[in-house]
């Protein structure tokens, strides 16, 4: 009897570390995208300025916008934020329910040049639990709608977990 639960409780080690694995690193993921050493090119040649690099990232009842970095900063480094729009909307201010096309959250992934600044504050996201920094956007400009993965080329992107972290 001893050996059998012995057993059982390897068989459950190894099915545990199998599936840890699989999820936390190594892998195919589902965004797509350049390779590391694309990606590093990119970035180092990328132009600057009083702007930052955004990605929107959008995980279902959550309220943040998505990802901030400087030029030339990789994305390990970037910042979840929450959007403040006093002065300018964030570009998928449609409604949830809207048609295809013209509903919330319809530019998922798409990476953008993002103007204005951090406001100093941080601002508390219920459904995510976190405090995040409050950014006030100026203005912004759509670069691609298709930039691929955002950390590493593993991730995996679920619209209803947060999936995205920088490592």
């Amino acid at each position: 009897m001893e050996k059998t639960w012995m057993r059982l409780a390897a068989l459950a080690g190894m099915v545990m570390g199998l599936t840890h694995c699989g999820v936390s690193s190594g892998g195919l993921g589902n965004m797509g995208g350049p390779t590391l050493e694309e990606r590093a090119a990119k970035i180092a040649a990328e132009p600057t300025g009083n702007f930052y690099y955004g990605r929107r990232y959008f995980v279902e009842k959550t309220r943040f916008w998505g990802y901030l970095r400087e030029p030339r900063q990789d994305w390990n480094r970037a910042k979840l934020v929450m959007m403040r729009e006093d002065k300018k909307r964030v570009p998928d201010r449609f409604h949830e329910d809207g048609p295809p096309g013209k509903r919330y959250a319809q530019d998922n992934n798409f990476e953008y040049r993002i103007r204005g600044n951090y406001t100093g504050r941080e601002v508390y996201d219920p459904n995510s639990n976190q405090f995040l920094p409050e950014f006030m956007l100026t203005g912004y400009e759509l670069l691609d709608q298709r930039p691929g993965w955002l950390f590493k080329p593993s991730d995996r992107y679920n619209r209803f977990r947060i999936t995205l972290l920088p490592r």
